[in-house]
C-alpha cells in the first residue's frame, strides 16, 4: 500500500515537471527549428547565431507562462503539504 502512495506522488511531479518544462522546451526547440532553417537557406554557419535568439525567446516564456508554471508548483506543494498527514498514517 505504501508503495502505491510513492508511486503516486512520484507519477504528480514527473507530470508537474512536464508542465513546468514544456513551454520553455518548446519555445526553444521551434526558435532552434527557425534558426537552423534561415542557416540552411543563406548558408550561414556562425554557431553563436543560435544562443542569443533562443535564450531571448526562453527567458520571453519565463516572463509569459510564469505566473501557470508558479501555479502549477504551488498547487502541486500545496497538495503534497496537506497530504502529510494522511502520509504518516500509513507507516
Amino acid at each position: 500500500m505504501y508503495e502505491n502512495v510513492v508511486l503516486g506522488i512520484a507519477k504528480e511531479a514527473m507530470f508537474a515537471v512536464l508542465l513546468i518544462a514544456a513551454p520553455i522546451l518548446g519555445g526553444s526547440l521551434l526558435t532552434g527549428l527557425c534558426i537552423s532553417i534561415f542557416q540552411a537557406t543563406t548558408q550561414i554557419q556562425e554557431q553563436t547565431l543560435t544562443f542569443v535568439p533562443k535564450i531571448v525567446v526562453v527567458i520571453l516564456v519565463v516572463i509569459v507562462f510564469g505566473p501557470w508554471m508558479l501555479s502549477i508548483l504551488t498547487t502541486f506543494t500545496n497538495n503534497l503539504l496537506v497530504n502529510i498527514p494522511n502520509l504518516i498514517s500509513f507507516h
